[in-house]
């Protein structure tokens, strides 16, 4: 019962997030848990979790702006424009 509760209450919790959000949650939550795993240790697990974090980070950003892809003009800046 009580993981019933705990697991509602971390769905409600980024109910309300944007994707770069959920995707750092997500994503520190299981490389903790496959850094613990791992390596069984508390080091390990905390490696894991800002690995996973950063990757879900980067990940939830690139699904925020759908539509847009990064061109570079002819003097090799970046910019963001609506893809073709």
């Amino acid at each position: 019962m009580r993981k019933i509760i705990l697991v509602g209450a971390f769905m409600g919790a980024l109910a309300s997030c944007t994707a770069t959000e959920k995707g750092t949650a997500i994503g520190a939550g299981t490389g903790a848990i496959i850094g613990g795993a791992v390596s069984n240790s508390w080091g390990g697990a905390a490696i894991g979790a800002v690995a996973g974090g950063v990757a879900g980070a980067l990940i939830g950003r690139s699904t925020e702006r759908r539509g847009y892809c990064v061109y570079r003009d002819r003097y090799g800046r970046t910019y963001e424009a609506r893809c073709r």
